[in-house]
């Protein structure tokens, strides 16, 4: 099957499901505290056919396949009995949370599913995960899937120790001992101040090595600690830019074109994974066929359920906001006055969307994995 294709379909199918997944989490909760719902729809309009009715709900297949909806009764109006604006503000926080929560917690299964596969991240090793051809690290004969025990006789515990050890010497020639296949090799490697900050002193890309891969119970406790650190990292990218600690290219918004390329890249390096790698390699780049797709589709999911969240009007943490002087106060925003906050935000959001996808066709993002 030709990879392009098969990165279109992967790329379809995820974009939606994640949507999907946070329409059923209002959907879920909505009906738990019996709001009523007049539609839920797969796809979105126009619509193309009616599926089945249950309760009060009506399901629709619609023709545009990206994620899908809820038409929640009375959803702006609280005069309307039975529906989202007329139910308690408990019970709007509830629904409104849900979508965002069922992505996160989408992405602590995938996680789940990746730990089970590649086993979880040892952090007292340090493995070579990648050589760039023709670097220092290549010509002193570092291979993918080495463990780096010691430079200049320091003991190798961490990443962040190695990438210190490495700038703190820069043209200087250091003393590396690895271990490959059970056999101890020392070489000697002289990181580069002239390369640039992508292609690394030394041009190998390190991290951490894996344990043998674990049942799924066990990997629980490290997916949910993953999926928080990386929420974290997804809210902290205004700081990093506004201290410089990443590019403004490196912390760009990115459309449909940008997210495809990225889906391209994956599929081709797990294609490439499972054809060219040998069979007792130990590193996730080469031995599991679905480490990078798994790997954006939590990542997806993960920023989909953060961006959601953020007080900004139309989304839902915006109506999570204008719920705050209710719960507090118990005093309540006309809801004419947040009708009208929402619709222009959800014009400004349309619009933001429209210029990023645009500029991913006039200056597109140079997006390369490692």
């Amino acid at each position: 099957m030709n990879i392009n294709f098969l990165a279109g379909l992967v790329f379809v199918a995820v974009f939606a499901g994640v949507i999907l997944i946070h329409e059923i989490g209002h959907f879920v909760v909505g009906r738990f505290f019996k709001v009523e719902i007049e539609e839920f729809g797969i796809g979105l309009p126009p619509k193309m056919l009616s599926l089945f009715r249950w309760k009060e709900t009506e399901f629709t297949l619609n023709w545009l396949p990206f994620g899908g909806f809820n038409r929640f009764k009375g959803e702006n109006d609280p005069d309307v009995p039975g529906g989202l604006a007329s139910s308690s503000p408990w019970v709007r926080l509830a629904v409104l949370s849900a979508g965002a929560a069922m992505n996160l917690l989408a992405g602590v299964l995938v996680y789940s599913i990746l730990f089970t596969q590649i086993g979880l991240p040892n952090v007292d090793i340090v493995q070579v995960f990648d050589v760039t051809p023709g670097s220092p690290a290549d010509q002193a004969g570092f291979r993918v899937d080495d463990i780096i025990l010691a430079i200049n006789d320091e003991a190798i515990n961490a990443e962040p120790q190695l990438r210190s050890l490495i700038k703190e010497n820069l043209d200087q020639p250091l003393i590396i001992t690895l271990q490959r296949e059970g056999q101890i090799i020392e070489t000697t490697a002289t990181p580069l101040s002239s390369r640039t900050a992508e292609e690394g002193a030394l041009g190998f890309v390190p991290g951490y090595g894996y344990a043998a891969p674990s049942s799924w119970f066990e990997t629980l406790p490290y997916s949910v600690a993953t999926t928080i650190s990386h929420s974290r990292m997804i809210l902290s990218l205004p700081a990093q830019l506004l201290r410089g600690s990443i590019s403004p290219e490196e912390g760009r918004f990115i459309g449909f074109r940008g997210i495809y390329n990225i889906f391209q890249q994956t599929i081709d390096r797990d294609v490439e994974s499972r054809v060219e790698a040998p069979p007792q390699t130990s590193t996730p780049t080469s031995s599991e066929p679905t480490f990078f797709t798994l790997n954006l589709i939590a990542t997806l999911t993960i920023t989909l359920g953060v961006f959601n969240l953020l007080p900004f009007p139309a989304l839902d943490g915006g109506r999570i906001f204008f719920l705050l002087p209710e719960l507090i106060f118990r005093k309540r925003v006309p809801a004419e006055f947040e009708n009208i906050i929402h619709g222009v935000g959800m014009m400004i959001l349309l619009a933001f969307m429209f210029y990023i996808n645009v500029m991913d066709f006039i200056n597109p993002a140079n997006i390369v994995l490692p």
